[in-house]
């Protein structure tokens, strides 16, 4: 018999979940919460019963019987450096998402929701590869200056499950692999995954590597520099040229890059040009990790909501395909990942590891 298994993922302005029974998706469903709604929570952690009954109102709605699960996955949000796996969630995880000790992020919901759902029913509640795992090589941490250290925050689910999938699909072990995995949206992460490990990755939130529909990678640090001591600007101004309006934003108006392509295709020059060189960069990021693996490179994998585009994909493959033979999946996976996260640690397929504070 199946293990049944409910996976949540919260966002800024929805929560995404779903019932999987093993590896088939029962039905998914995606809540929106409107802002109004959202205006009377002094802090998003303060929102997980509200979320929570949202939710639990959707099942009785179709009539599911919590009393099947045999485990609930919440999406992994912002705590201290972790490696990658699935992490029973404990109090003390609770606890630094409660308070935002790291960080404040729709995704800290994940864990307080799962939490309240198993408790219910008296079942396990996971978290798995949060974005803050951190399986960095040391050498991969220094930065260009003794004040900064390079840290890893990327899209470590969607990675992470591809990279998995892929290697189920040749008949090989993860840990047996080096992968190139480039996930692709919002946000841009391009992930050195050796024998299990993401040895390097660039930090895919705030200013580093490609730009994004949305953000705008690694800028010119003088120039930044000289921008933030302008008089012009606040940091809160600088900090959203980088995450939010940095990108294809800053250059275009849009961060949708489905009108990108579509404005190019109506002869736009300038989108061309923005197109083309996200494509160079990203192709560029992912000869640069092949460099760091000493060019040793069984596979290159391409995901994220962005390579539902053929044309990007293509290019960027015949940018890279002299390192090895690249793979595409679409999208972000991000329920089925975490439902499969839950399926391994129930049937022990993976360790079950626990979360110190």
């Amino acid at each position: 018999m199946p293990f049944i298994v409910l996976v949540i993922n919260p966002g800024s302005t929805s929560t995404k979940f779903a019932v999987y029974s093993g590896t088939n998706s029962i039905f998914e469903q995606s809540l929106s919460h409107s802002t109004e709604e959202l205006a009377g929570f002094s802090s998003i952690a303060a929102q997980y019963e509200f979320r929570e009954n949202a939710i639990l109102r959707a099942l009785e709605e179709r009539h599911f019987d919590l009393g099947s699960l045999h485990a609930v996955v919440g999406r992994g949000g912002l705590l201290h450096p972790i490696p990658g796996g699935v992490y029973r969630i404990t109090e003390a995880m609770k606890a630094d998402l409660l308070s935002a000790r790291y960080g404040e992020h729709a995704s800290n919901l994940g864990a307080l929701i799962a939490d309240a759902f198993a408790a219910r029913v008296g079942i396990p509640a996971f978290i798995a590869d949060p974005v803050v795992v951190d399986e960095l090589d040391d050498v991969a941490r220094v930065s260009g200056h003794r004040l900064f250290k390079r840290i890893s925050i990327f899209h470590a689910l969607n990675q992470k499950a591809v990279a998995r999938r892929y290697a189920k699909s040749c008949g090989r072990s993860y840990e047996a692999l080096n992968l190139i995995v480039a996930h692709m949206g919002g946000g841009v992460s391009i992930g050195l995954h050796r024998h299990g490990r993401v040895v390097d990755v660039n930090q895919a939130l705030s200013g580093e590597g490609p730009f994004t529909p949305e953000r705008s990678g690694t800028l010119p640090a003088g120039d930044l520099a000289k921008l933030c001591f302008s008089g012009q600007y606040s940091l809160q101004d600088v900090l959203k040229m980088i995450t939010g309006r940095g990108g294809m934003v800053s250059f275009l108006g849009t961060n949708d890059m489905r009108e990108v392509s579509r404005m190019r295709e109506e002869g736009n020059k300038e989108a061309d040009l923005y197109y083309r060189a996200f494509v160079y960069q990203v192709g560029k990021s992912i000869g640069a990790a092949a460099a760091a693996a000493h060019g040793l490179v069984d596979t290159v994998i391409l995901t994220g909501g962005i390579a539902y585009s053929k044309d990007i994909t293509d290019r960027i493959a015949e940018m890279v395909s002299f390192i090895a033979p690249v793979v595409v999946y679409p999208g972000e996976g991000e329920l089925e990942a975490l439902a499969l996260a839950g399926i391994m640690a129930l049937s022990g397929e993976t360790e079950i590891k626990e979360y110190l504070p």
